[in-house]
């Protein structure tokens, strides 16, 4: 089983990666979900499902909750607020719109995750960052 400090550990290991829609190849690109399932993969092996190709705005498109839905079937739902390092983190936008964005969590104030525009790389939860939290989730088994 792994712990938290081997999630944190396969998660800064993304830094640096050039933000690419869609894809999750460490180095090379990746997208919120691309990081994610890097982690996973580095985790667990392979991918615990297939993704389907999406689009930039897939969320505001179909207006379902389906990230969180994914994530829900492979990781077990946390409280936001009980969210420790090394949980998933997931955000919305605004408040009427579904969560579309994905971090992990490395420290009770910090995350890592790819954005638009830019490299994966840490950033500060700041009040921000909270007020958008919409959902989080623990690595399957994840031990202390």
């Amino acid at each position: 089983m792994p712990s938290r400090q081997a999630v944190i550990a396969a998660a800064l290991a993304w830094r640096g990666t050039p933000y690419r829609h869609q894809a999750s190849l460490i180095h090379v690109g990746c997208d919120c979900l691309g990081l994610v399932r890097g982690v996973w993969r580095e985790l667990y092996g392979g991918e615990p499902e297939a993704v389907p190709g999406y689009t930039p705005d897939w969320a505001e498109a179909r207006g379902a909750e389906t990230l969180a839905e994914a994530a829900g079937r492979h990781m077990a739902p946390i409280a936001p607020a009980g969210a420790g390092p090394g949980d998933l983190l997931l955000f919305r936008w605004r408040d009427h719109l579904p969560a579309k964005h994905a971090a992990i969590l490395v420290a009770p104030d910090r995350f890592i995750h790819a954005h638009d525009g830019a490299a994966v790389a840490l950033a500060s939860l700041s009040p921000w960052w909270r007020r958008r939290i919409a959902f989080a989730f623990q690595f399957p088994g994840v031990t202390d």
